[in-house]
């Protein structure tokens, strides 16, 4: 009896085998779709990356542009945005 069961057991493995081997193919083939999904994903986000950094440089340069131009201006503009929020903080 306990080398019919033994016997059970290796056929049932047997059987499993090319099942677990298609499986595993079919996951290694998931994730080698997910990896190169995610490394288009950052190739695509680097590239915006850069180019929002290529604008936020561009605004920050003609920001300093018009304070150096009327210094009065954006100091009247400081002190009203300061004040703003202090009003709006202190409301709780």
């Amino acid at each position: 009896m306990e080398a019919t069961r033994k016997s059970n057991h290796s056929e049932a493995a047997s059987g499993l085998a090319p099942v677990i081997a298609r499986a595993a193919a079919g996951a290694h083939d998931a994730v080698d779709q997910a990896a190169g999904a995610a490394s288009a994903a950052a190739k695509v986000v680097e590239k915006k990356g850069g180019a929002l950094k290529a604008v936020q440089q561009r605004y920050l340069d003609g920001c300093r542009d018009r304070v150096r131009e009327n210094p009065l201006a954006a100091l009247g503009a400081a002190v009203t945005a300061g004040v703003l929020i202090s009003l709006l903080v202190n409301r709780r």
